[in-house]
């Protein structure tokens, strides 16, 4: 039986991770190794300085062997596939995220990063995430199917594969492109503020403007265009 390393930077009871969990167990044994809590945005750090700790975790997933840990999602997937998975996972599963992983976001995502973790250690591994709203038709109409659709199909050195679901209705999406291309379209322009501090210090705060344009054929368009978005994320070759 394939057994299935699953992990996400939303932490462990996150939405997306449970359902994720709930299907990826009608192709395997599933393992669960993700953080106690939110780690969105620290791409592909790992933990180097100090000791990681994880745990048994309740999981509300029958069957799911799941641990928490209070390291990065990189550090998730390497002491899950190297120690805590017995002889180690055939396939890494990273998400569902809350929010879109494509364009230039996929540099700083956790989701990405975990998955680019698995790659570099030679696992097959996929990418999954959704638009940041409370609307799953699409990702629930296509999961099982695109895990069944991608699960074999190969993949070359260091790539994933990274799959978007729109955030619109199921009536208003127009199914599956395969094939899509990372952006290399701004996803955000990004600005900060700046608030002196009595102590002479300045805070800065991002804020980030979306810019809903993308060129066709990408990652960024498919999903705009209400399109499950399905492509290959490289990192290093």
């Amino acid at each position: 039986m394939r057994k299935i390393l699953i992990t996400n930077d939303d932490g462990i009871l996150s939405d997306g991770i449970i359902r994720l969990a709930e299907a990826a167990a009608r192709f395997g044994e599933v393992w669960v190794v993700a953080p106690d809590s939110q780690r969105s945005a620290v791409s592909h750090s790992v933990t180097l300085r100090r000791s990681i700790d994880a745990w048994k975790a309740e999981f509300p997933v029958a069957g799911v062997h799941a641990f928490a840990c209070d390291g990065m999602p990189a550090d998730c997937v390497r002491i899950g596939a190297l120690n805590i998975v017995p002889g180690g996972p055939d396939h890494v599963f990273s998400g569902i995220n809350y929010g879109y992983n494509l364009a230039s976001d996929i540099q700083y995502s956790a989701t990405a990063g975990a998955a680019f973790e698995a790659a570099f250690q030679g696992l097959h591994t996929i990418a999954f995430s959704e638009a940041a709203e409370e609307m799953h038709e699409v990702t629930d109409r296509y999961l099982c199917e695109l895990i069944g659709e991608l699960i074999e199909k190969p993949l070359g050195v260091n790539q994933i594969w990274n799959v978007n679901f729109p955030g619109c209705s199921l009536s208003d999406c127009g199914g599956i492109l395969r094939g899509r291309r990372v952006s290399t379209d701004v996803f955000y322009e990004d600005s900060y503020t700046e608030t002196p501090l009595s102590d002479g210090r300045i805070r800065y705060m991002v804020n980030g403007k979306r810019k809903w344009e993308a060129a066709e054929g990408t990652d960024l368009r498919a999903v705009l265009d209400n399109f499950v978005s399905v492509g290959i994320a490289s990192n290093i070759s």
